[in-house]
């Protein structure tokens, strides 16, 4: 579980990190939504890990004040939910001014985010997602959602094969530098770097993907 953490953190840290690039560094008036089940206390501190120190040096003005984990919760990953809150924060503090950026913990969320700003005739902001699914690929590829995150099965499985084969031939784990701490020891762990895919690189990420490649039409 430890492991699954340390994983988590550094997920919604890069979708932080990328948020904030596509806002051109962080311009202000954002707002972050997170999904509350077990494991989302931790996306919310790998997000905040990034995004709380320009907020408290006033980089990223986040209008509605909501920067608690219990504000920002979604619960059960319910996008119905999630565009109702979004509803919510922009009557009531964006009815003049546009809002530059959503962190978005998955695409779904992302896209009701997206929509909620197109309803409330927002220009669509910088909107973050994770999962690359089919529909949210397509949204990145047309530009309405800013991005999302690929977790590559094919790496996933190929450092499985990899741990397995290592373990049949009596070679025990393979050697890695990367560890989690479990509060108890360094568990060593095997990960694998989530990749952010935007409009500028979703050919390349995608290249070995003819399922997804269909999908990258103008």
């Amino acid at each position: 579980m430890k492991a699954k953490k340390a994983l988590s953190f550094l997920m919604t840290a890069t979708l932080a990190a990328t948020m904030l690039a596509g806002c051109g560094g962080g311009r202000g008036t954002e707002e972050a939504v997170q999904a509350a089940d077990p494991n989302a206390p931790n996306f919310f501190t790998g997000a905040m890990s990034v995004l709380q120190p320009l907020i408290d040096d006033g980089t990223l003005v986040v209008v509605s004040g909501q920067t608690d984990f219990t504000q920002c919760a979604t619960i059960d990953w319910d996008n119905s939910k999630a565009q109702s809150r979004m509803d919510a924060i922009l009557a009531g503090n964006y009815s003049d001014i546009e809002i530059d950026g959503v962190l978005s913990p998955n695409d779904g969320i992302a896209r009701a985010i997206i929509t909620s700003c197109e309803n409330a005739g927002q220009p669509i902001p910088v909107v973050s997602g994770l999962d690359a699914e089919n529909e949210s690929v397509e949204w990145v590829w047309s530009g309405r959602q800013y991005s999302t995150v690929a977790k590559p099965t094919n790496a996933l499985v190929a450092e499985t094969v990899s741990i397995i084969d290592s373990l049949l031939s009596g070679n025990g784990m393979p050697a890695t530098d990367v560890t989690a701490n479990n509060g108890v020891i360094d568990v060593p762990i095997y990960e694998l770097p989530p990749v952010v895919v935007t409009k500028d690189n979703a050919k390349e990420v995608f290249a070995d993907d003819p399922d997804r490649m269909a999908l990258l039409t103008d």
